[in-house]
């Protein structure tokens, strides 16, 4: 087995603890450094993994000691450390959405651009990575369910609160997200669609304030207008529970159905009540995050292209801002304007 990939985690609370999940699987990084402002989480991490605890990038960057760099920081964050990691010449993998505004993230991606060769730059969009999600593309290449007529991504979840609970919830604040649970969770949910549907061309949009702690919206729903003529709709919710089961997609076709939950399943005129593709699992999703760190460290190892570019990130962030938009104006708004 090589070297592992020396690693510097910027940013240690609760998305950090997911993807130290799939790091503690995997032989390919060791972290060696952990940065947060909040001593106390640095140093739990440090603890965690035998790192070195920084109270910021610029500590870490002056002892050194790492080739690899996550920033798992709030939204507002990921320019001024993007942009401080690839001058550095790290390899970076930035947490989505790359950066709250376009402009923001054309900025990093011409400095990733312009830096040495063979320097990684990733937007993490696990869902590229989703195992169920792989599945449905693999089925709807088949032909599984003939021509794709439409789909439906929803997602209805309480404000958890590790991410909307504490002095730290900074998902409740608008400028350190960019905007709210579009920016955000939707990123997740576009993806898939844009994997199975193609580019989306236009969408229209309401939003509102069910989470009233939440300044940006809490409530989305969407209709998506594809480059192919499809439609789909978008639903995204957060408010205290409970709530009934839901699917997480369904994609319906002229021979059938595809729905997600916790599994995949196949509805279609040899299964017309559904065929388990996927047993249900709950880590499901979680999965992804390995998947995603497989393919960082073989992008630096290798030379190996991304599964998706880190411009892929602005399909998510430019749908999300039209959607914007489009609650505003109360009208259908170009996704490439």
């Amino acid at each position: 087995m090589p070297d592992p990939i020396a690693l510097a985690l910027v940013g240690c609370g609760a998305i950090s603890e997911w993807h130290r999940r799939a790091l503690a699987k995997l032989p390919d990084f060791s972290v060696r450094a952990a940065v947060d402002p909040l001593r106390e989480r640095a140093e739990a991490v440090a603890k965690e993994s035998g790192a070195t605890a920084f109270a910021s990038l610029e500590d870490a960057l002056a002892a050194g000691g790492f080739e690899a760099v996550a920033l798992l920081v709030p939204h507002r964050l990921h320019e001024p450390l993007a942009l401080r990691a690839l001058g550095a010449g790290l390899h970076v993998m930035l947490e989505k959405p790359m950066a709250p505004s376009v402009a923001a993230c054309e900025r990093i991606l011409g400095a990733a651009a312009s830096g040495p060769a063979g320097r990684v730059f990733m937007v993490a969009e696990n869902a590229q990575y989703w195992p169920e999600v792989r599945i449905v593309r693999e089925l709807l290449a088949g032909g599984a369910i003939g021509e794709v007529v439409t789909a439906e991504a929803r997602l209805f979840f309480p404000p958890i609160p590790a991410y909307y609970g504490g002095e730290d919830a900074w998902r409740l604040d608008r400028e350190a997200t960019g905007g709210g649970v579009a920016v955000d969770a939707g990123s997740h949910y576009l993806r898939p669609l844009r994997i199975w549907l193609g580019e989306v061309e236009e969408v229209v949009a309401a939003m509102e304030r069910p989470f009233a702690k939440m300044e940006g919206e809490s409530l989305a729903r969407a209709l998506l207008r594809f480059r192919s003529g499809t439609v789909a709709t978008l639903d995204l919710l957060i408010q205290g529970g409970p709530f009934a089961p839901q699917d997480l997609f369904r994609v319906t076709g002229t021979k059938g159905e595809i729905t997600v939950s916790a599994g995949v399943k196949l509805y279609d005129a040899a299964n017309p009540r559904g065929a388990v593709v996927r047993p249900e699992q709950p880590q499901g999703y979680m999965l992804s995050y390995d998947g995603q760190l497989r393919d960082f460290a073989r992008a630096i190892r290798e030379g190996a292209p991304l599964e998706a570019g880190p411009e892929a990130a602005l399909g998510e962030l430019r749908t999300a801002l039209a959607m914007e938009r489009s609650a505003q104006t109360k009208r259908w708004e170009k996704v490439f304007a």
